[in-house]
């Protein structure tokens, strides 16, 4: 899980073009929106593109996007939850 919560943050800074931000500066239970990274409406619409793009899931009710999206822990708990075995 370790490995997944470091290959999601370089694929945030990357994927939202976060040009002040390196990878090690986010938490794994860091807040992604509001405090913490910040991140807007338009950020979420590019974070579920990379959830489709790396790792082949989309998710299966719009309500459930704040808490996947919560910070890079839950997202990894999505993903290892939901991935294709």
């Amino acid at each position: 899980m370790q490995e997944l919560m470091q290959n999601l943050k370089v694929q945030i800074v990357e994927q939202l073009n976060l040009k002040d931000i390196k990878p090690e500066d986010i938490g794994d239970d860091q807040p992604l929106f509001v405090e913490g990274l910040g991140l807007d409406s338009i950020d979420a619409l590019e974070l579920i593109v990379l959830l489709q793009q790396h790792y082949g899931l989309k998710l299966a009710k719009a309500e459930d996007g704040p808490d996947v999206f919560r910070s890079v822990s839950s997202m990894a708990k999505y993903i290892t939850a939901n991935k294709v075995k």
